[in-house]
């Protein structure tokens, strides 16, 4: 066998031993193979250059025990905050200050965590303490610093807690004794003000009368014509230009740059499972507002193309057809600047019924533009839980855009901004699932960290796509903004009543392929029966059946139009409210 000085071995650094349980706690354990690097006589410290292998060095691995919390009760979780090995389950302490909020309230946390202040003494006595105890106290309270100072730094809006701010004030009271000149108090003291200078800003400030762009929570619709928009109708209401009279780029930069906002400021615990599941319920309203905004964006992409698309119904199939070119080079260009939420959006709703069935403005759409679109299109096919958009947002993520230190001193910013912005909606269903297949509680009352952990991962991914969305060189621009708030939206009932006015149905024929997709559709629903049709992946729900009287939407593929591997979607349904495109609430185990 050749020993080439050097050479690893290749061997698992990591394996599976099993579990302990020590206290009423679980932990999995497993065994990590170190290297441990031998130098060949003559090498040793005293040295005024740092080691290197010797041709006649060889290398050998020490094996080391490795636990990690697995399953325990909420005393013993946030023990392991403060006494666990941090240096072996570096995992920890992220995963629970990041997921807490699923199984505990932050309050709760805080007082089992931070230690009563020290009474004061009397005038003229000294409390003398051993060195070890000294010791032992002061590293306690250093190991609760150190956890308030991520706590604080990660996930500021734990402490949100107006007006009083009760559990920040906690923090405060504790970090004026145990730590009062360091930058933990700093930073309460400083997101206390921020707290309440938001709350001044939000009283002096009058609501807005319609949707302005990022952070908005949601947009109010404008109350629609029963019998649809007509084009006197869409006259009143659009006043300047259409959002399709901007160039292209316009428009899709303008989309980045509110998707790539909004998705920065989400939340990553309002993505949990167990919080997005449960927005429909009673008193929920006002729950995950940072992916209700997101939501909210995505829907209204949808509602633009619906409208510019179908709102003019005098328009003929090639001015039509021109419409859809231009919405599908939008898409391209979305691509390009790395946007797969805008993306998604326009795609759906090109892929929605009341526009996929328009086969006479489908047949005048050239065939550079089709390929265009059945190419975008399979991006997001549903095939192996949407493998192939994962995979290429993971390409995306591992190619580094142009940076600034690559742009010459003077010269205009990189034309393809960092990124990626993905498709929030895929993450949704991924923790919605997680939530729904694996219980919070095991067997003895203990909370299931595993699950955590598992949720942390996902929630770890979106906080490292967070930060590359910061990095967008995109500057807003007012028009193409304005546009955009003034688009005219189709109601649901609305997109189907009018793209049967355009193109009436035809009737359908032995040779209609659309059985054959009907098929299809039905198959996908029971092999998932969580996830439906909707664009927003199974978060997401299936999608409302069409309106009374079309129940037959499904109609044969338009001439040209590409053959494609999904069924046509029906009509997203746009959020208005509590209720929308979320879907419904899963039922949780306990």
């Amino acid at each position: 066998m050749d020993r080439t000085a050097g050479k690893e071995l290749a061997l698992a650094p990591l394996q599976d031993w099993g579990e302990e349980t020590e206290d009423g706690a679980v932990y999995s354990v497993s065994l990590r193979r170190q290297l441990s690097q031998r130098l060949s006589p003559g090498a040793g410290p005293g040295g005024s250059q740092a080691p290197s292998p010797a041709a006649d060095a060889f290398l050998h691995y020490r094996t080391s025990k490795v636990r990690a919390l697995r399953a325990a009760r909420l005393e013993q979780l946030v023990r392991e905050l403060v006494s666990g090995d941090h240096e072996q389950d570096p995992g920890f302490v992220p995963a629970f200050l990041a997921t807490h909020r699923a199984f505990v309230s932050t309050a709760r946390v805080l007082g089992l965590l931070l230690p009563p202040p020290p009474p004061p003494l009397p005038p003229g006595i000294e409390i003398r303490k051993t060195e070890g105890e000294g010791l032992r106290v002061n590293k306690n309270l250093r190991a609760v610093v150190s956890v308030l100072s991520s706590w604080l730094r990660d996930h500021p809006q734990d402490f949100r807690d107006p007006p009083a701010h009760s559990d920040l004030g906690s923090v405060r009271t504790f970090l004026g004794w145990a730590a009062p000149a360091g930058p933990e108090a700093q930073e309460a003291e400083k997101l206390l003000g921020d707290f309440l200078e938001e709350a001044e800003r939000k009283q002096e400030e009058e609501p807005p009368e319609a949707w302005a762009g990022p952070p908005g929570a949601t947009q109010t619709p404008r109350p629609d014509s029963p019998e649809g928009c007509s084009e006197e109708e869409e006259g009143l209401v659009r006043e300047g230009p259409e959002l399709l009279d901007f160039s292209v780029d316009e428009v899709a930069e303008q989309l980045t740059l509110l998707d790539a906002e909004l998705f920065s400021r989400v939340r990553p615990c309002e993505c949990l499972g167990s919080v997005w599941s449960q927005r429909d319920r009673p008193g929920a309203t006002s729950a995950a507002p940072t992916v209700r905004a997101t939501v909210t964006q995505f829907n209204m992409v949808i509602g633009c193309v619906l409208g510019s698309v179908l709102g003019e119904q005098g328009l003929a199939a090639p001015q039509r057809a021109q419409r859809l070119e231009k919405w599908i080079r939008v898409a391209q260009r979305c691509r390009e600047l790395r946007n797969f939420s805008s993306l998604r959006a326009i795609l759906s709703a090109l892929q929605s019924n009341p526009i996929y069935r328009l086969k006479r403005s489908w047949g005048a759409v050239s065939r550079e533009q089709l390929s265009t679109f059945r190419k975008l299109s399979q991006i997001f096919s549903d095939e192996n839980n949407h493998l192939s958009s994962r995979e290429i947002l993971s390409q995306e993520e591992a190619t580094k855009g142009p940076q600034e230190e690559d742009t010459l001193p003077g010269s205009l910013p990189p034309k393809l901004p960092p990124g990626p912005v993905p498709y929030l909606g895929t993450f949704l269903t991924d923790l919605v699932m997680l939530d729904t297949a694996l219980p919070d509680m095991l067997e003895g009352d203990l909370i299931n960290f595993e699950k955590r952990r598992k949720e942390w991962e996902i929630l770890a991914h979106i906080q490292q796509l967070q930060k590359r969305c910061r990095s967008y060189c995109l500057s807003p621009r007012a028009p193409v903004l304005a546009a955009l708030r003034t688009q005219r939206q189709l109601s649901e009932e609305q997109s189907y009543r009018v793209s049967r006015v355009i193109e009436p149905p035809a009737a359908s024929c032995p040779s209609s392929p659309r059985i054959r997709r009907r098929i299809s559709l039905t198959k996908r629903l029971k092999s998932c029966p969580e996830r439906g049709a909707h664009p927003l992946v199974g978060v997401l729900g299936t999608p409302p059946p069409p309106p009374p009287g079309h129940e037959a939407a499904l109609e044969p593929r338009p001439a040209g139009l590409p053959a494609l591997d999904f069924a046509p979607e029906q009509l997203p349904h746009l959020l208005t409210g509590a209720a929308g495109i979320g879907g419904p609430s899963h039922p949780r185990q306990h």
